[in-house]
């Protein structure tokens, strides 16, 4: 891929940027604002560079419609306090605006277009829709990789009319992914999260191959104590998931991958209550596991401790509860604990991964975080993302 930083001279050129500014709002109020963080490289860069910036974006799911709820706006107010400059919103018809239409004032550096998602032709990757936003600018930037799974008119169809770069935070999610994908440092330790298995197997399957240990905590770790005839109570578990469980253990089996799941759990009768350590013998009918117990967090810290890379995907229990987040809080500390003296590599991805490492300000001490969830997970199956190879 060409890069940004590829690029001789930007100099009042107009930049078509497409972010990932999906982040999750309540009446207009920005919850979280991760997202908007990570785009900061790329705006002082380019302000940096004397470039007009162009920022396409979207925000939930509109339909194709207008929703006011969805509006850039609070993104636009946000950015504007966090760079110290002014922003516009262009709330007009996308498909109606000139060029010259953004620029009014000889001030003006940077505009934000609304919700690109409130135009249908966006996700049906609309080839006249793509070729019409490409004439707003003289180059395009792609640094929304968390979007480049999504055959998206932004995404994929408008690099066929514009020079097109990958961003700053676009290469880095790349060349991340690819440190646990092609460039690996053994022993590599997967730990992995999330209620169903089946949507991962495609990426069980990828890793098992190049990897020494796969951990499966949460949800997952439910269906292969079910599996290997625990009773788990209560618990959440993916029903009729055997044959992909059984085929996890006899592709590990070949490949010499060890399958790492709870020996001992921390347990509750509601989501709320409090925690009761269990052996997996002790486990009642009126029982929820929602968390890890105190041997299985030993031996996944052995486990980290002699790792030279550690992917981390999805939390270790019911997270959003104190009383039963202590196992995925002790991981990130033992795995931070690591990067400190040199002695991992760590990549944490997905929504609840990068909620939980917010909650005890370890975010930025990981070497790499990615807050895509669908693109960071197809590119570990090994999937080819549209967003990518229309940047080669």
């Amino acid at each position: 891929m060409k890069k940004i930083q590829d690029i001789q001279d930007l100099n009042e050129k107009k930049v078509l940027l497409r972010l990932d500014l999906n982040i999750p709002l309540k009446k207009k109020v920005i919850l979280d604002e991760t997202r908007i963080d990570k785009i900061l490289p790329v705006i002082n860069f380019l302000i940096k560079k004397k470039a007009k910036i162009i920022i396409l974006s979207h925000i939930g799911r509109p339909n194709g419609k207008v929703v006011p709820e969805l509006s850039m706006k609070p993104v636009c107010e946000n950015l504007e306090k966090k760079i110290n400059q002014k922003i516009n919103l262009f709330t007009e018809d996308i498909r109606k605006i000139k060029t010259e239409d953004l620029f009014k004032n000889f001030n003006d550096n940077i505009v934000v277009l609304e919700n690109i998602r409130f135009y249908s032709e966006e996700e049906e990757n609309d080839l006249n829709f793509a070729k019409h936003l490409a004439t707003l600018g003289d180059i395009y930037v792609n640094d929304a990789f968390s979007c480049s799974h999504r055959s998206h008119a932004s995404v994929s169809n408008i690099t066929k009319f514009l020079p097109s770069y990958a961003g700053l935070q676009l290469s880095s999610e790349v060349t991340a992914l690819q440190k646990i994908t092609t460039n690996i440092k053994k022993p590599v330790t997967c730990i992995i999260g999330g209620s169903k298995i089946s949507t991962k197997i495609g990426i069980i399957e990828n890793l098992i191959p190049n990897f020494d240990n796969i951990v499966f905590v949460g949800g997952m770790a439910n269906n292969i104590l079910k599996f290997k005839k625990f009773s788990i109570g209560k618990s959440i578990y993916e029903k009729n998931c055997e044959e992909i469980i059984k085929k996890i253990f006899e592709i590990s089996k070949k490949n010499s991958c060890s399958i790492i799941y709870p020996e001992d759990v921390i347990v509750g009768k509601e989501l709320e209550g409090k925690p009761f350590a269990k052996q997996l013998n002790q486990i009642e009918n009126d029982d929820m596991i929602l968390d890890i117990g105190i041997k299985t967090l030993k031996r996944v810290n052995n486990l980290i401790n002699s790792s030279k890379t550690i992917l981390w995907n999805g939390p270790a229990g019911y997270s959003e509860n104190p009383n039963f987040a202590k196992g995925s809080y002790e991981i990130a500390r033992c795995i931070v604990k690591n990067i400190k003296t040199n002695s991992v590599f760590s990549i944490a991805g997905g929504g609840d991964t990068i909620a939980l490492l917010n909650k005890i300000n370890v975010i930025n001490e990981f070497n790499f975080v990615s807050t895509a969830g669908g693109a960071f997970l197809e590119y570990l199956e090994g999937k080819v993302l549209p967003g990518i190879s229309a940047l080669k």
